[in-house]
């Protein structure tokens, strides 16, 4: 007879009741529930570009394959993208990267979490700027940290202040989080904001910087988007840069992304790497070079475009009574307040307490998919995306407008 004890799965870590499910995920999980219905949905909660990869990119990867560059590369990247990176760095921020001070991971977002990783120790804290990218505070609680939530305001443009970071700063502080533009409110900090912030941090040796620059070429505003090395390079050593080819050249699947800093937290990070993936993809890197070699014919066309759909989505939605959205200066997103629509009632007789719950309303009723407010840390709220086409965003804001007009207020 078989012993029960022998059919036991592993139990999971207890670090694993501090993370939870990414809510993006989890609302295109919920997407795909309703078209397996046969429901037609409108998701404005598209965190990719809907454009295809440049050709040039494209080629670059097919060469790459017919050359047999398929095996494994170092943990931190090919010479020749550590080479385009350097040149892409110097270009925007006018700084200078050696080898060792660049890192190539799996997508930003790997090189994010492998940084907290490699920094982090059990109660050391990590300031995030709330409205703040959704998987911040996960990653900095997985890794042992604690995440130090710092509420931004409308009237401040959802920007950290000088004031609010020399606050939020203690003993055990780490690391502070910019990510500029920021997902999902799209504000953008100007170079006097960032020498504000940047001389906070100066004051106080043991607290570094990471900025998160993911969507620094999607910007409606002064090219290039300002960066804190910029403004402050006596602190380069304590700002680590991360960026990648996701957004800009519409590489989501590709997998790529870089980080630039000191050359330690470089040698760590490419340490976890050798320990975890080994490297990133050989095929996907020559295609990152092409990319980030290339000319910038079609960032300027996508940004032209996306400011077409910014503005139809931004006017369709100011015109619906009860929410105020915030034009973007960066990214594709649109921050909307739903606070107005708190304590409405629905057709049913059900009062909407939480922006989750209008949310599920506006699925309901409309087909149309938001990410609620509170997955970014900031209840009555909701994000929206225009990576769409205008004539999904047109029914979108049509099927919002109706949704609400159903709420008794």
């Amino acid at each position: 007879m078989t012993n029960p004890t022998t059919l036991r799965a592993p139990a999971p870590a207890e670090r694993m009741s501090r993370v939870k499910e990414s809510p993006s995920s989890r609302v295109a999980d919920r997407v795909r529930e309703f078209q397996a219905a046969g429901r037609k949905v409108l998701p404005l909660t598209i965190g990719e570009p809907d454009f295809d990869t440049p050709d040039h990119v494209k080629e670059a990867a097919i060469a790459a394959i017919r050359a047999g560059e398929t095996k494994y590369t170092s943990a931190n990247g090919t010479p020749a993208l550590q080479k385009a990176i350097t040149a892409r760095l110097l270009r925007k921020t006018g700084q200078s990267y050696a080898g060792d001070e660049i890192c190539v991971g799996g997508g930003a977002k790997q090189l994010i979490f492998l940084a907290f990783m490699a920094t982090l120790d059990e109660g050391d804290e990590v300031i995030v700027p709330a409205p703040y990218w959704v998987s911040y505070p996960d990653m900095v609680t997985v890794n042992g940290g604690r995440p130090v939530t710092v509420a931004t305001t409308a009237d401040e443009g959802y920007k950290l202040t000088p004031d609010q970071l020399r606050e939020a700063i203690t003993d055990r502080t780490t690391w502070v989080v910019l990510n500029t533009p920021n997902n999902p409110t799209g504000a953008v900090y100007s170079e006097s904001e960032l020498r504000g912030l940047t001389d906070v941090v100066r004051a106080h040796p043991h607290v570094s910087i990471l900025c998160d620059e993911i969507y620094d070429e999607i910007n409606y505003g002064a090219r290039p988007v300002p960066s804190a090395v910029t403004v402050a390079p006596d602190l380069r050593r304590r700002i680590f840069l991360v960026n990648g080819v996701s957004k800009a050249y519409a590489m989501t699947g590709w997998r790529i992304g870089y980080g630039a800093g000191a050359a330690g937290l470089c040698a760590a990070i490419g340490t976890l790497q050798s320990q975890s993936s080994s490297c990133p993809s050989s095929v996907s890197q020559a295609a990152a070079v092409a990319a980030l070699d290339g000319g910038r014919e079609f960032i300027d066309r996508t940004v032209g475009i996306y400011t077409e759909r910014r503005d139809l989505l931004v006017s369709g939605l100011a015109a619906i009574d009860g929410l105020r959205p915030t034009a973007p200066e960066g990214g594709f997103y649109v921050w909307v307040d739903a606070s107005a629509l708190m304590g409405s009632v629905t057709p049913s007789g059900k009062r909407i307490t939480t922006d989750a719950e209008l949310a599920e309303h506006f699925l309901d009723t409309s087909g149309v998919v938001v990410i609620s407010g509170d997955s970014y840390g900031c209840p009555g709220h909701f994000r929206a995306s225009f990576a769409l086409s205008s004539e999904i965003i047109g029914e979108a804001v049509a099927g919002l407008a109706r949704s609400v007009e159903l709420l008794r207020r």
